[in-house]
């Protein structure tokens, strides 16, 4: 379990961040706070593209610069969509389920409005080809 202290650094995070999204055709701007097994932080935002299948979502963005310096244990993510409460779609649930069922998934409408669930609550059944 992490803190409620964490919890709210990792939505504010999220929130913040949510601001340099790049969503000139959806306006959904989403932002993305991952918390590492290390103590680091990464963070994401969502990229749309005119090539509507080349966008990406907060949360792979944030796995993938974490990825990219080497980390492979994450804790928790947080998600925030300005007053909107917004989960992960079923492509980032799937990539984050290759990392781990039991991460935290940190939702809400606002810092004192936080749901926190695991992976596996959102999605019982993901895909992992054995190593």
């Amino acid at each position: 379990m992490i803190s409620s202290k964490m919890e709210k650094l990792l939505y504010d995070t999220a929130s913040k961040i949510s601001e340099n999204a790049y969503a000139p055709f959806s306006g959904f701007k989403v932002g993305a706070a991952l918390l590492t097994s290390s103590g680091s932080i990464y963070t994401g935002v969502n990229v749309e593209n005119s090539s509507y299948g080349a966008a990406i979502c907060a949360e792979r963005t944030a796995f993938v610069k974490a990825i990219s310096e080497g980390e492979r244990e994450f804790v928790a993510i947080a998600v925030a969509a300005g007053s909107t409460e917004s989960f992960p779609c079923g492509i980032c649930r799937q990539f984050m389920y290759e990392f781990g069922s039991e991460l935290y998934i940190i939702t809400g409408t606002d810092r004192e409005n936080l749901n926190v669930r695991k992976l596996s609550q959102l999605f019982p059944v993901g895909f992992v080809l054995k190593r």
